[in-house]
C-alpha cells in the first residue's frame, strides 16, 4: 500500500470531488484580533460583514475558539491579560490578568483550562474556566518561545531558544531540558506518543519519544521550521520558513520527510482544509494552493497586502486570509479553487476588518 494511499480519506475525498454546494455562508462568527485596532473584529460569516467591534484596552496577538463553551479568548500580550469573549453577546465578559507580559495561549482538550505561556514571569500558568482565576502555575528556567498539549491531557511541551522541556500536568512538574538547542513550535502525534519539534538551529525536526523523553532522530529540512501546521486527518504535517520557496510535507505516522514542494516566495502561515493546502507570501501578498492528492500547487491568488495568517472553517467551505498592511480579510471558496491551465482562482470577497490584523479564530452558533 503506498504511504499516500494510507493517509488518505478515500470515501471523503469521493464525496468531495461528486458534490457541488453552492455557497450559503457559515453560521457563525470569525474573531479578529486587530493589534493596532486593540480589539476583536467579530464578522458575522453569513453575511460577510463586521457584526461589532469589541474592544480589549491592548493590542491582541492571539484568539482561540472554544467548542465545548460558547466562548472565545483573546491574549493580550504586554498586559499578560486573558480575555473571555462570549460568541452570543459579541462582548467581552471577563478578564484575568495572570503575568507581566505573556507569549501564547491554548486550551485543553477538555475546555477545563485556558493555560498562559507567560515571559514576566517565566511560567506556565493554568487559568481554570469556571473561575476565570489562575489555579496554578510552573516556572520555567528560559524564556518560553511556544508550547503544545497532547490529545489526552497528560503532558506539554515547552520549547525556548535554549531548549525543550517536557511537563507532566498530573504532577505538574517539568521534566528536562530534552535536548538543548533554539527550538520553536512542537506537535504530538495523534496517539500522543511521538512528539515533533522544530529545531530551528538545526533546520531540522527533532522527534522524541514521550514516555520516556529519548531523542529518536532527527528529519532534515531544507528550511528553517518557522511555520507549522498538522492535516485535518492528522497524517500530515506541514512546515515552511526561512532559506527555501516551498514547503516541506512530514508523515508524523513514518516519522519522514515525503516530499518538499516549491510554493509562492518566501512562504509563511500555512493552513489546511480536507483536500487544500493555503500558504501564504507575505511579499508577494498571494496564497499558494497546494492539492493534498497530488502535492502540486494548482492555482495563485492575490489576496492583499502582507497576508500574515490563514484559517479554514470548520465546514470547509471557506478560507480566510488575514492582511496587516491593507487591513482586510480574503475569502476565498475552497470548493471553487480547482486545478486549471491558468493556475488561477477568484477572491470571493474582501472584508475591512481593522487595523493590523494578526489572528483570527472561527466560532460557529
Amino acid at each position: 500500500m503506498r504511504r499516500r494511499s494510507f493517509l488518505a480519506l478515500p470515501a471523503a475525498a469521493a464525496l468531495a470531488a461528486c458534490t457541488h454546494k453552492r455557497s450559503t455562508g457559515f453560521p457563525g462568527y470569525a474573531f479578529v484580533a486587530n493589534q493596532e485596532g486593540e480589539g476583536l473584529a467579530a464578522v458575522d460569516l453569513q453575511v460577510m460583514a463586521v457584526a461589532r467591534h469589541i474592544n480589549l484596552g491592548a493590542a491582541p496577538s492571539s484568539v482561540i475558539a472554544g467548542q465545548v463553551k460558547p466562548s472565545v479568548y483573546a491574549l493580550t500580550p504586554s498586559t499578560g491579560a486573558v480575555h473571555d469573549i462570549q460568541v452570543y453577546r459579541l462582548a467581552a465578559a471577563r478578564k484575568a490578568v495572570v503575568a507581566t507580559s505573556a507569549v501564547a495561549i491554548r486550551l485543553s482538550f477538555d475546555e477545563k483550562y485556558l493555560y498562559v505561556l507567560a515571559r514576566d514571569p517565566r511560567a506556565l500558568i493554568a487559568v481554570a474556566l469556571d473561575s476565570f482565576q489562575r489555579e496554578w502555575q510552573i516556572p520555567l528556567p528560559e524564556e518560553p518561545v511556544d508550547f503544545a498539549f497532547d490529545a489526552s491531557g497528560a503532558h506539554a511541551a515547552v520549547t525556548s531558544a535554549q531548549g525543550l522541556w517536557m511537563v507532566d500536568l498530573a504532577a505538574r512538574r517539568l521534566n528536562g531540558p530534552l535536548m538543548q538547542g533554539d527550538f520553536g513550535a512542537a506537535h504530538f502525534r495523534w496517539d500522543n506518543k511521538i512528539l515533533l519539534a522544530a529545531n530551528r538551529g538545526e533546520r531540522a525536526l527533532s522527534v522524541f519519544d514521550v514516555p520516556s523523553g529519548r531523542l529518536m532522530t532527527h528529519l532534515p529540512l531544507a528550511m528553517r521550521p518557522d511555520q507549522m501546521c498538522i492535516s485535518r486527518d492528522l497524517g500530515q504535517l506541514f512546515v515552511t520558513g526561512e532559506g527555501r520557496d516551498a514547503v516541506a510535507i512530514v508523515y508524523p505516522g513514518l516519522t519522514e520527510v515525503a516530499e518538499t514542494v516549491l510554493a509562492g516566495h518566501a512562504p509563511g502561515a500555512i493552513a489546511a482544509s480536507d483536500s487544500r493546502l493555503f500558504i501564504a507570501s507575505p511579499g508577494s501578498g498571494d496564497i499558494s494552493i497546494l492539492d493534498l492528492a497530488s502535492y502540486r500547487i494548482i492555482a495563485v491568488v492575490q489576496t492583499g497586502s502582507d497576508p500574515c495568517f490563514v484559517t479554514v472553517t470548520p465546514d470547509d467551505q471557506y478560507a480566510l486570509v488575514l492582511n496587516q498592511v491593507s487591513g482586510d480579510m480574503a475569502v476565498l471558496r475552497v470548493a471553487g479553487i480547482t486545478p486549471n491551465p491558468r493556475k488561477s482562482a477568484a477572491v470571493f470577497t474582501v472584508i475591512p476588518v481593522g487595523s493590523k490584523p494578526v489572528s483570527a479564530a472561527v466560532r460557529g452558533v
